[in-house]
């Protein structure tokens, strides 16, 4: 088996994001990857106004999946739901799907339709460039602040800037119809309140909930690698 990662908005450097994770998924054996996603800049060409958007990261993400006929558990954390519902679809290899405070769109939904109106105030959206991103001031405490001073300090030096155009594009596909999925609702998440995460979650085949933060794989990472290998 192997484990293919799928990181959120607003980020960079899918492996250190999930750095926590892929040694304890090693000792049992399991590989795992981590797709750079265009509209964060991850693919060389700058975030912004007709950059990369949605139908990239998709791409980026069906790439890997095609790349390996093992059976495979794909893990999506928040913004990475939008992406993997179409990457994933028609994906033969693909025996799971773990969303983790995430989202589980159907055909014509885009990542706008899940959130509260207006922006988030930890955001920083720039119209003129075409960018959205977290303000590195309220990481912490928004979404960090159950996890160790290392990943506090080292965490905002994985922040970017991305296309603000992936939160109105509409997915083309709806892979968890087809696919068996499980939904980890993170109770303490001050980013992706738990009462949204719970209405999310309904579309899922099982839902697991854990008091931690946003990033459990960060703060958690054994509850989660535990999680995964149950799937």
């Amino acid at each position: 088996m192997r484990v293919v990662f799928v990181h959120g908005a607003c980020v960079r450097d899918g492996s250190w994001w999930w750095h926590r994770m892929t040694g304890l998924l090693q000792e049992r054996g399991v590989s795992s990857v981590a797709p750079a996603l265009p509209s964060c800049g991850e693919a060389g060409v700058p975030a912004g106004a007709g950059g990369p958007g949605l139908s990239e990261d998709v791409a980026a993400v069906r790439q890997v999946l095609q790349d390996s006929d093992e059976p495979t558990v794909v893990v999506a954390h928040s913004y990475g739901g939008i992406v993997t519902a179409e990457a994933v679809a028609g994906a033969g290899s693909v025996r799971h799907l773990l969303l983790i405070s995430s989202y589980l769109p159907e055909v014509g939904q885009s990542l706008a339709d899940f959130g509260d109106d207006g922006p988030a105030p930890f955001l920083d959206v720039d119209l003129a460039a075409g960018t959205f991103g977290v303000r590195p001031e309220l990481l912490v405490d928004t979404f960090l602040q159950d996890c160790d001073a290392d990943v506090r300090t080292t965490a905002a030096d994985h922040l970017a800037r991305q296309s603000v155009q992936v939160t109105g594009q509409p997915v083309g596909a709806a892979a968890w119809h087809e696919v068996p999925s499980t939904y980890l609702v993170c109770a303490a998440d001050a980013g992706t309140p738990a009462r949204l995460q719970r209405e999310f979650a309904r579309r899922a085949g099982r839902v697991v909930e854990l008091d931690a933060g946003h990033h459990p794989f960060l703060s958690q990472p054994v509850a989660v690698r535990d999680l995964l290998l149950s799937l």
